[in-house]
């Protein structure tokens, strides 16, 4: 009669768990917040009234308008804020993937490194000192951040890309630039449509945040009418926000299904 061996318990999962919990609990008590007055009568009754306040939502006609409006502007914004860092991206990739020499794979890493560690809400501030509040600024906002985050992505799907298909056309006679456009970029190029596809599902939902801090579109009408205590005005902006992230969602999805299930 065989006996299964019980696996050992790891020394190293049971510190590292260890430790999580301590800093959870430290972090908690750092914090100090007080549960009982957030979860008291008067609190909770405070709470239910301020969002009584938004319903109904506006529905007027002019609104409906101005705040379909502002969702077009919303996805204008993230898409060329989306197309802008793909194409960035892909010029970048190349030589952050290795294959201008190690010197340039470091600079190029470093520089994309930096893009996608500055938030895209302090990008955004910094586009509005630059080129003034609207959704130019949010635009170059987005495509700063993610110009980071798809050249790094687009970089490794070209390291992890089998040579040999490029390295024959160029022992053909092919040169560097048709060796790579017939050879290598057929292979990476769902992966990256999808990556670029993923990223602006995220974009949308910046871009509607990127308003708050003078980036146009959704959130700057979310902002203004929140401001002055418009809560009708102020659900109908949310609600619009809804479903535009669930139209853009549902049609990336579709996308990126279309190219493949290895790429979905």
């Amino acid at each position: 009669m065989t006996t299964i061996a019980r696996p050992r318990a790891c020394l190293r999962c049971w510190t590292a768990l260890a430790a999580l919990l301590a800093a959870v609990v430290a972090s908690f008590a750092y914090l100090a917040v007080d549960y009982r007055a957030l979860l008291s009568a008067e609190s909770l009754g405070l709470m239910g009234r301020f969002i009584a306040e938004f319903f109904p939502p506006d529905l007027a006609p002019a609104f409906l308008a101005r705040a379909g409006w502002g969702a077009l502007q919303t996805l204008a914004v993230s898409a060329l804020g989306s197309l802008l860092a793909a194409a960035a991206g892909a010029v970048l990739a190349l030589p952050a993937s290795g294959r201008a020499g190690a010197t340039l794979r470091r600079i190029v890493r470093f520089v994309l490194n930096f893009l996608r560690s500055v938030p895209e809400l302090v990008w955004a501030v910094l586009m509005v000192l630059a080129v003034g509040i609207g959704p130019f600024a949010g635009a170059l906002a987005l495509a700063l951040h993610t110009t980071g985050v798809l050249g790094r992505l687009f970089a490794e799907s070209l390291e992890n890309a089998p040579r040999e298909p490029e390295e024959a056309l160029r022992l053909g006679g092919s040169g560097a630039a048709a060796a790579f456009g017939y050879g290598s970029l057929p292979l990476v190029l769902p992966q990256w449509v999808a990556y670029t596809l993923y990223r602006w599902e995220m974009n949308i939902r910046m871009a509607a945040v990127l308003g708050f801090v003078g980036g146009g579109g959704l959130g700057q009408l979310l902002y203004f009418h929140l401001s002055i205590f418009q809560q009708p005005q102020a659900m109908t902006v949310l609600i619009a926000m809804f479903l535009l992230v669930a139209l853009v969602d549902a049609a990336s999805a579709r996308l990126r299904r279309a190219l493949g299930p290895a790429h979905a």
